[in-house]
Order: structure tokens, then C-alpha cells, then sequence
């Protein structure tokens, strides 16, 4: 889930640090700082944090927080969301800068105000860290010291767009009108405050309306819909001293009631007036004039929702395996060691099999002559049974295939478009179901490039609208290059018209980049792109999980496809 916090002109957007490796989850970062030296000779420093990433040892800034004028005990609503790396040391440094109007960062000693580094998985273990601010030659700023706080945004968590707009605000200014802006923070378990957002200042303007701005549900609220918020609204001043106008509490499950068409608003209180004025009333009203809530789909709460994944595998038997009586044959049944075929089929179908609730798996079979008439078939069920091509297992998969061989003749040519159309039809017709019971994985297991290649081409393009994930082991030391075009990878797998695929479907590897690897590594790298994929087809068609583990009492939810995080 990447949170885009639209934070106005005091903030600005947040950004994703990627890498090559699978991200496990993603994080965001809030940064405050204490007690920062004074650099101005007037006012106070006008302090802001860039955030520097290493690259190949090389410190390049990813993003930089808004400045906060004259302040030297800043908190920041700019959130950094970057990727994380469970297996990567992602060093981070922290620097922060007094900005001198339109300087450009680091032109002038007296700009640093101190830096501080460290690695994304100190920070995500301590989840709140606290360092003293270094100066050059690693000498401390004084007392100044950076807070920086994370939090993983989960799979089963979303995101909600929030618009408020103000009525009658107390004017704070002499000579024109208030200038006001608003901040949210989130009240934690422990009584401590994080701020969660602080909108753009509107000038001149007792009647603000903000724009409206984007924040994760465990920003706002850690998921807790009775967690208190604490909203203050301020009238800005450019030297850093905004005057308080006032403030008001609320929870998310009261904003929620904006849904059912109820007036969601606060009373803008000022404690002290409250205190002396005998008839005051309050310092304005805030107003929730929309929100919506977007629910983040992971790959689990569609599983957990009761999805079943259908299992099929696909087995070449054409005669370029070698006769299958010979050891030499890629068919060869040997008693003490499975052949390449059966370790790719129960790899896979042993992980595949804990999806499907009735483990019963399709097992089709191309590119033989086969009994009665030993006419070539490039679609067949290896049961021999037209009507039920279910085995009962893996296990019930192997012995069918074991049954199969001695009564078919190993033919040709590799043609593997009629199966994929076949199982595009299947899938298709759960595709019109409307909801997410059910989703489809292809294994299909050759020995080479495939015959049919334009036709294979239009049946995946095709079979990309529906539940279906395509996986291809090239098995035996055949040159697979071609392969490569069907995986969409090295670029978007287009059909012999030109027509591109609608989401990435097929994953295609040679098992003899995992012959000496356990099943286990040919098996995460074939499915690794199997959950997005799923999200990505039901999140495209706009379909929740059936029964989601957990709700928010919610509006209308959006499904919104996610990067996986499993």
C-alpha cells in the first residue's frame, strides 16, 4: 500500500523507495526533531529534513520533508513510504537544513543544522528512534536530536480521502482575516500525540475549505475506529508563531456517519475563552463534507475469504522427450528418483494444493497419439476419463501420469494454444460468477520451444481477462530462448495483431536453473507472482473477497490492487 499524502503547500507528496528484491512490506516514516541549534540572527532556524538513500555507495537524496518556519522543535507532516527489504541493509541518512528563502540546500556551512544515519531495519525494529543530530567531523549539535517514527502499512489495511471545510472561525489578525490551517493527530496507546496530517493555509479566510488529502487507515487511526484524534486549528504566521484558534476531538466511526447521510461536524473550541467568556459558544465549526474509504485487498484476504485456487497441469508428450522405456527419456520412469517432470508437477502442486479445499486437480495431457484410434491429441485428459479430468491429489496426478505413459504414443508437434483456450474457457466461465470463489493456475511442463507460437501468443492474451496465472517449466537442456517472448518480463507479451496482454500472466522458467536447489526455490520462484496476480484480476474488476476477515464499518468500499506482500 503506498500512501500518497496529498499535504498541500506545507507538505508535499510521499514517495516509494524500490529495489530488485521482493518487498515485504511497505513502511512510512514521520520525522520531528528537538532542540535544534539557532542559526538566524532574528528569527529562529527554518528547518526541513532530506532523506538520503545509499545507491552503490553513493548517498542520493529520495525526498525531502516541507519547511517549518522558525521552529526548532519541529514535527514534520511530510510521511516518507518506502519498500522494505527484510533481506537488504537499506542505509538511510536524516540531514537537516535551515533553508534561507530560494538557497539552494548545502551551499553555506551555517545551513547544516546536523545529520544522523542508520538502516530502515533499525528503525521498522524500534518502530520510534531517537538519535542526537551529528555535525561534520561527527561532533553533536548541541542537544539536537531526530525522532523518527515507522509504521507498516499491512495487507488488510486501506486508505481513506477526508475533505473538511470551516464556518466562522475567530479572525486572529488585525488588518485582514484569519489564515487558517488545520493538523490531525492520532492520541497512541501510551497517551503520546503523532501527528497524522496538517493541511495547506488558506488566507485570508474565515470560512476555509481545504483540500481534500489521502492518509492510511493506520496513520490516521493505528485501524481503530474509536482511537481519539485530536484536531487543532491555528491561524499561520510566517515567522513560525501561529496563533491557536481552536480545537475539537473526534474518532473515525464518528466521521463514518457522514455515510448515512448525517451531518458530521465539530464545535472548534478555545478551553481558555470557554473559561473567561460567559456565553461563548465556541471559536467556529469544523465540518467533514466527504470521505472515502478505500479498502486495500492483499492476496490473503481473498484466500481467507474463502477464494479456492483450481490447480491444472498440462504434460508434454511429445517425441522429443525420448521413449519413455529408455533411461535417457525425460519420461523415464525410475523407481528410486523421480524424473525432471514429476519434481516440477509435485514442487508445485504441493504448495498449490493447501488452495484448493476439495484437492482435486485437473491433469491434461498434449502432443501424443492417444487410445482408442491413437489419433494426435493436443488436449487430453491423462485419466483417459473426457468427463472427469479430476485426479484425486497430487498424488492421485502421479500415478495417472505413471498409468498414462505405456498406452500412448509420444508424438508431435508442441502445440499448447488448445490447452490454455480450454482452461480460458473454464476460468471464463467463473469469471462470470461475479465474485471471488474461485481463481485458476496452469502448470504446463515442456521439454521445448513451443510449435504454436502465434496461436499461444492470442490464447494468453486473451486468457489474461480472466482468473487464470499461466506457469511453463521448461524441463531438459532444450534452448528455451524463445520462451522468454511468453513470460512478460523483458516487455508486454503482445498476440500476432498487436493486441498487448491485460495483466502479466505467465511465468516461465527452465527447471534446470533449480536442478540442484531444493523443490522449494523452483516453487517460490514460479509462484512468487502468482498473489499480485490475483489481486490485480479481481482488483481490476472491481471484486472484494467474499467474506473479509475484518471490516471497518464503511461506506461504499473500492477494492484497490495492491503489491503483495506475501
Amino acid at each position: 500500500v503506498s500512501l500518497e499524502s496529498e499535504l498541500g503547500s506545507l507538505t508535499s507528496p510521499a514517495t516509494s523507495l524500490t529495489g530488485p528484491a521482493t518487498c515485504v512490506t511497505k513502511v512510512e516514516l514521520r520525522v520531528s526533531c528537538k532542540a535544534l541549534l539557532d542559526r538566524d540572527t532574528l528569527n529562529k532556524s527554518d528547518p526541513c529534513v532530506v532523506l538520503m538513500v545509499q545507491n552503490n555507495g553513493q548517498w542520493v537524496e529520495l525526498d525531502r520533508t516541507e519547511v517549518i518556519k522558525s521552529n526548532l522543535h519541529p514535527v514534520f507532516g511530510k510521511v516518507f513510504c518506502l519498500d522494505y527489504y527484510f533481506e537488504e541493509v537499506q542505509k538511510l541518512r536524516f540531514e537537516v537544513y535551515d533553508i534561507h528563502g530560494t538557497h539552494s540546500i548545502g551551499t553555506r556551512d551555517d545551513d547544516f543544522l546536523g545529520g544522523m544515519e542508520c538502516t530502515l531495519g533499525q528503525i521498522v525494529a524500534q518502530k520510534k528512534m531517537v538519535k542526537p543530530l551529528l555535525l561534520k567531523y561527527g561532533k553533536y549539535a548541541g542537544k539536537s536530536t531526530i525522532t523518527v517514527h515507522a509504521e507498516e502499512i499491512s495487507g488488510n489495511n486501506g486508505y481513506v480521502e477526508l475533505s473538511f471545510c470551516a464556518k466562522k472561525l475567530d479572525d486572529k489578525d488585525l488588518f485582514s482575516k484569519s489564515d487558517p490551517f488545520l493538523e490531525i493527530f492520532r492520541i497512541n496507546d501510551d497517551g503520546t500525540e503523532q501527528l497524522v496530517h496538517r493541511t495547506e493555509v488558506i488566507k485570508n479566510n474565515l470560512n476555509p475549505v481545504w483540500e481534500p488529502f489521502k492518509v492510511s487507515l493506520m496513520s490516521l487511526c493505528s485501524c481503530n475506529e474509536e482511537r481519539k484524534l485530536k484536531c487543532l486549528v491555528w491561524d499561520y504566521d510566517s515567522r513560525g508563531k501561529h496563533d491557536f484558534i481552536g480545537e475539537f476531538f473526534a474518532t473515525f466511526r464518528e466521521m463514518q456517519k457522514i455515510s448515512s447521510g448525517n451531518k458530521v461536524l465539530w464545535d472548534c473550541m478555545n478551553p481558555k475563552y470557554k473559561q473567561k467568556k460567559r456565553n461563548y459558544k465556541n471559536s467556529g465549526v469544523v465540518i467533514l463534507t466527504d470521505l472515502k474509504l478505500h479498502r486495500v485487498y492483499s492476496f490473503l484476504d481473498y484466500i481467507m475469504g474463502g477464494c479456492q485456487i483450481h490447480f491444472t497441469v498440462a504434460i508434454d508428450f511429445t517425441a522429443s522427450n525420448g521413449d519413455p522405456r529408455n533411461s535417457c527419456s525425460l519420461h523415464y520412469i525410475n523407481p528410486y528418483q523421480p524424473n525432471e517432470y514429476l519434481k516440477a508437477l509435485i514442487a508445485v502442486g504441493e504448495i498449490c494444493q493447501d488452495y484448493d479445499s476439495d484437492k482435486r486437480f485437473s491433469a491434461l495431457g498434449f502432443g501424443a497419439r492417444i487410445p482408442p484410434n491413437y489419433e494426435v491429441s493436443h488436449d487430453f485428459a491423462i485419466n483417459f476419463n473426457p468427463d472427469d479430468d479430476e485426479c484425486e491429489g497430487i498424488q492421485g496426478v502421479v500415478e495417472a501420469y505413471q498409468n498414462c505413459l505405456p498406452k500412448i504414443q509420444l508424438y508431435g508437434p508442441t502445440n499448447v494454444s488448445p490447452i490454455i483456450n480450454r482452461l480460458a474457457k473454464v476460468a471464463a466461465g467463473d469469471g462470470n460468477i461475479k465474485d471471488a470463489s474461485r481463481y485458476h493456475i496452469l502448470l504446463i511442463l515442456t521439454d521445448g520451444v513451443v510449435t504454436d507460437m502465434a496461436d499461444t501468443r492470442e490464447a494468453i492474451v486473451r486468457a489474461s481477462y480472466q482468473p487464470l496465472s499461466i506457469i511453463i517449466v521448461g524441463v531438459g537442456n532444450a534452448d528455451f530462448t524463445d520462451m522468454q517472448i511468453l513470460d512478460g518480463d523483458d516487455g508486454v507479451l503482445r498476440s500476432p495483431k498487436g493486441e498487448p496482454v491485460l495483466r502479466d500472466i505467465v511465468q516461465f522458467v527452465p527447471f534446470r536453473d533449480f536442478k540442484t536447489a531444493s523443490p522449494a526455490a523452483l516453487a517460490k520462484c514460479v509462484l512468487a507472482e502468482v498473489p499480485g496476480q490475483v489481486v490485480e484480476y479481481f482488483s481490476h474488476k472491481a471484486i472484494p473477497p467474499m467474506s473479509p476477515m475484518r471490516e471497518l464499518l464503511s461506506p461504499i468500499l473500492s477494492p484497490v490492487a495492491t503489491t503483495p506482500t506475501e
